[in-house]
Formats: C-alpha cells, sequence, structure tokens
C-alpha cells in the first residue's frame, strides 16, 4: 500500500521529539518573549501556540515579555517628551506610570491568548507575592530614573500557579525597599527568574539567528557552545552590540543553575518547537561545561 510521503515524515517528526518530550517533561522551561515576534500578529500566535503545546506536553513553561516598542508608542501618544542618558531613555515618574500600564496592558493581552487556545494562563508583574525586589539602577554612574536592577527573586508565587496547573506570563516591575515600582531589562528578569526557579531552559527570542562565530559572515552561526567557550567568547570583544549583554546574561544563567539556554530567531515561525524537539535546533545553545551535546553533524 502507497504511503503519502508527507504523512510519513509526520511520523518522524514525532518520533525524532519523544525523547525530548520524555526528558523535559514536569520541568520548567522560561521563555523570553520580545523582538519582533511580539509585534506582528501572525509570529505572535505561532509563538503562544508553541508554548501551549509545551504546557500540554507536560513541560512547565513560563512566559516573561517586555514591551519597550510599546512603551515608546504611548509615550508618544500622550505627547511626552523622551530624555535619553547614554543612549537609554530616562523612566520619570510620570514614564513609569506609563511603562507599567502599558506593560500590564501586553500582559493580559499575551494572556488572552493562552486562554483563547484552552490554557490557562494567570499575568502578574514582579510585584506580585513581592516577587521581583530591586534597586536603582545606574548606568554608567548617571541616574535613568526608576530602572530596576534585581537583588532579591522570591519565587513562591510561581511555583504555586505552577502547581495548580496554570500558565503564568509575568511583566518585568520591581519594587524597592520603599515600595516604589521600577521597570527592570526583561532579559535580566527572565534570567533572574529562571535562576530562581532552576529552570532546566531559558530560551531568549530575539530578531538574529543567534550568535556568529563572525557576525559578518551568516554560515557561522553556532549551533552550541559551552559557557567557557562563551565566556572567552565575550571576554574576545568581537561580538555584535546587542549580543553582548544578552550572552554575558545566559552566562550567569547558566552559572547559577539553570541547565540550557537558547538564543532564538523569533523571526522564524515556530522557532521554540524547533529548536526543542529537533536534533539540530535552529539558533544557539549554550550548555554547562561537560553537559552533553545534542547535535552531531551528520545525524
Amino acid at each position: 500500500m502507497e504511503m503519502d510521503q508527507g504523512i510519513m515524515q509526520k511520523a518522524e517528526v514525532l518520533i525524532e521529539a519523544l525523547p525530548y518530550i520524555q526528558r523535559f517533561n514536569r520541568k520548567i522551561i522560561v521563555v523570553k518573549y520580545g523582538g519582533s515576534a511580539m509585534v506582528d500578529e501572525e509570529l505572535k500566535h505561532h509563538v503562544i501556540q508553541d508554548v501551549v503545546l509545551l504546557k500540554l506536553v507536560g513541560f512547565k513553561p513560563i512566559i516573561v515579555h517586555g514591551g519597550g516598542k510599546e512603551i515608546s508608542r504611548w509615550v508618544n501618544k500622550v505627547g511626552m517628551e523622551p530624555h535619553f542618558v547614554n543612549g537609554l531613555r530616562v523612566t520619570d515618574g510620570p514614564t513609569m506610570e506609563i511603562a507599567e500600564m502599558v506593560l500590564n496592558k501586553v500582559n493580559k493581552s499575551l494572556v488572552q491568548l493562552v486562554n483563547e487556545l484552552g490554557v490557562k494562563a494567570v499575568g502578574i508583574s514582579g510585584k506580585d507575592g513581592m516577587m521581583l525586589k530591586c534597586r536603582k539602577k545606574f548606568s554608567g554612574g548617571e541616574d535613568i530614573g526608576f530602572v530596576g536592577e534585581i537583588t532579591e527573586v522570591n519565587p513562591k508565587v510561581i511555583y504555586d500557579l505552577l502547581e495548580k496547573d496554570f500558565l503564568p506570563i509575568i511583566c518585568p516591575i520591581g519594587f524597592d525597599e520603599d515600595f516604589l515600582s521600577y521597570n527592570i531589562n526583561a532579559d535580566d528578569a527572565a534570567c533572574a527568574i529562571a535562576r530562581a526557579v532552576k529552570a532546566e531552559k531559558l530560551a531568549f527570542l530575539t530578531d538574529v539567528e543567534g550568535v556568529y562565530r563572525d557576525f559578518e559572515d551568516k554560515g557561522s552561526l553556532i549551533s552550541e557552545i559551552t559557557v567557557d567557550e562563551a565566556q572567552a567568547f565575550v571576554d574576545g570583544g568581537s561580538l555584535g552590540g546587542g549580543m553582548l549583554p544578552k550572552l554575558q546574561s545566559c552566562i550567569d544563567a547558566i552559572q547559577n543553575g539553570v541547565n540550557r539556554v537558547h538564543i532564538l530567531d523569533g523571526r522564524i515561525s515556530h522557532c521554540l518547537l524547533l529548536e526543542i524537539f529537533t536534533n539540530k535546533g535552529i539558533g544557539t545553545a549554550i550548555l554547562r561545561d561537560g553537559d552533553e551535546r545534542y547535535y552531531h553533524p551528520g545525524q
């Protein structure tokens, strides 16, 4: 009997995914959601579909999101004049008010998308359950307003939600010892949360394909790299601008208990599924030294 080739390929894909499903069953995976994947409606739906699928096959996903572009849009919309120090937007009191409103709006829209796909999501900020305590972050000694640096993570509220089978969606607003609100860089928040819950995986959705040995050479994408190799890479100073702090954050996360960090191109539909459930993956995975590599050329 002639079998349709497409159907057989589907079976192969599912079989290839099986060991990964077994390995990560009941494990926590933190997804840092940002960039184009948050702006483009079709990509947004695909990311949410991916996360819902991870949840339904037994993972425990947590979404951490930013909303910088959306905050800028609203700051302009209300006619406020943004101020910059060292290339960073100064978050004064009125800007902080808008940032918190906008981030909560983005947060609930993501909750709604997950709910629509039949999985119960709960949206919280770092203020809920006193989760993200922070202090004022300075940029080169300059005051940039209500921008926070996380000093402490209390993950109890996250564990409570996971235990009751909810999918937590977290926006990076923290508080200081005087309970003032602070905007936190979403990458930093995702790393700190992944460390606090000892996540099995931390995946960053970005607008680049991954980490390149040579940024000019698109054929030099690194599929897997150990922490030591990544650190040498950061210290070598050959990285493109935005990738340096991201890679350093990834290294810190692994040194603090996260098992594996993935840098993915959020502009590729279903990039999360491709990275997690296939042998080759599509982005850059950063692993502990001595950790087994998944990808073996020719496999």
